[in-house]
């Protein structure tokens, strides 16, 4: 575990694969009856109170300063409650698969924002793998979705927003990370703040009078809760080791689970345009990857 700990390389593996299973989880939750509100409070409720108590049991504490408030709930709507809307809401009309392949755009978007924002100076190597990345991101986006079911255009624009709302929150958590803050602090802070603006939200729609139909999937709640709880753990520190655009690349490995997973166990199918589409983006990331080595 120390050496995992210490590993860039090992840290993005497995964040990446705790990550990948959230889309084909989201989409038998969704399926069964869970609104895409109420299955983002059940991930940011039950990791913040994991993550809480293992905290304390360690004998931390979350702090409660202006600094690590205002990070917890901005962390926590542009990270947690916006991204996870947006994909579960999109699963099911577009696919876990074909969801989880809005992920490998994310190190594309980030490094983008970076150069806009001026966190990174912008290089000819760099550049060129984000117009990569459009150009595989277009070729999946004209497919929509699954192979038998296309989905409409207005479900392919909210599954695209998806990467654009994580390289938002890939930025920002690095720019206004708190001093002396723990990852392990962090991430049940803002997943903590994220549960309390999503269950404001399930009060104001209504969704929450929905909250028995989690009886019905423990297994899956259970399944959601352990990977997320154990994935936000890895997520932080990965930040903090390897900054924004190299967590950005946890993507690509969860685009790698959500397709398998959508394939081998959804019985979901995509057209070879899709295919060649991921390819392209894959191609785009790790041109962006290299620049960044380079500039290192």
């Amino acid at each position: 575990m120390t050496a995992l700990w210490r590993s860039v390389f090992g840290l993005l593996v497995v964040t990446g694969l705790l990550l990948g299973a959230t889309p084909p989880l989201g989409k038998v939750a969704t399926l069964a009856g869970a609104p895409p509100l109420l299955w983002s409070f059940v991930i940011s409720f039950g990791a913040g109170t994991l993550l809480l108590a293992g905290l304390l049991a360690r004998g931390g504490r979350i702090g409660l300063g202006a600094a690590k408030l205002r990070y917890f709930f901005l962390a926590a709507i542009i990270s947690y409650a916006i991204p996870n809307l947006l994909m579960f809401s999109a699963v099911p009309h577009l696919g876990a698969g074909y969801t989880g392949i809005m992920f490998t755009l994310s190190p594309v978007l980030t490094l983008l924002l970076s150069i806009l924002l001026g966190v990174r100076k912008p290089n000819g190597l760099g550049m060129a793998g984000i117009a990569v990345g459009f150009v595989g991101a277009l070729l999946v986006a004209i497919t929509r979705g699954e192979a038998s079911e296309p989905a409409s255009l207005f479900w392919v624009a909210i599954g695209l927003l998806i990467p654009v709302s994580l390289a938002a929150g890939n930025i920002y958590r690095t720019i206004d990370w708190p001093k002396d803050a723990g990852p392990i602090e962090l991430a049940a802070g803002s997943h903590l703040a994220a549960a309390l603006v999503l269950l404001v939200g399930l009060l104001v729609t209504g969704d929450i009078a929905v909250l028995p139909v989690l009886g019905t999937i423990p297994l899956v709640v259970a399944a959601q809760v352990a990977s997320a709880s154990a994935m936000f753990i890895f997520f932080f520190r990965l930040q903090s080791v390897g900054g924004p655009v190299y967590l950005s690349q946890i993507g690509y490995v969860a685009a790698a689970v959500g397709l398998f997973a959508g394939v081998v166990f959804l019985g979901e199918r995509y057209s070879l345009l899709t295919w060649i589409g991921a390819l392209i983006i894959a191609a785009g990331v790790a041109m962006t990857t290299r620049a960044q080595k380079a500039e290192a």
